[in-house]
């Protein structure tokens, strides 16, 4: 299974364009908010399910503001990271995400590309698109796979 994780797009749809002609076949995209009405647009050219979380600028989205789903054999809490204040700590994120039965939190919110598996719930960040702050400032994403033996693997690629 091949998942396209991204976030923070900001109505900024250029990039995520590129990107889905660039990866090639995906299972399911995930969008982690900030798409800023972008929703429909999003789901119409993804080619495959969409799942997607509002973000703190999302303000008349009617997106749900947390998603938990199965992926294969793990379960993963999809939010925006706002309401758990990831740009300064990621611990009271992974504290919740582990409490609900996760294995897996997926954020956006910082605009930095992060794959933490350090702990008991992997922690990953795609960064942004559209508005990247990390060092050398690339627009970034995430590629999650499942493979055969049903184990995740994550790839922060950048344009």
């Amino acid at each position: 299974m091949r998942i396209l994780v991204v976030s923070d797009t900001h109505r900024q749809n250029g990039n995520l364009c590129k990107v889905l002609a660039k990866v090639g076949r995906i299972d399911l995209l995930i969008h982690l908010g900030d798409v800023e009405g972008s929703e429909d647009y999003v789901r119409e050219i993804a080619g495959c399910p969409v799942e997607m979380v509002a973000g703190n600028n999302d303000f008349f989205s009617g997106l749900p503001r947390e998603r938990e789903l199965e992926l294969g054999a793990y379960r993963a809490l999809l939010t925006h990271g706002h309401y758990y204040n990831v740009s300064f700590t990621l611990e009271r994120l992974r504290e919740e995400a582990r409490e609900r039965g996760m294995q897996i939190a997926m954020f956006g919110h910082t605009h930095r590309p992060v794959v933490d598996r350090s702990g008991p719930v992997d922690l990953i960040n795609p960064g942004s698109l559209s508005y990247p702050r990390q060092d050398g400032r690339r627009p970034s994403y995430i590629l999650m796979e499942l493979d055969r033996d049903g184990l995740v693997h994550y790839t922060i690629n950048y344009l």
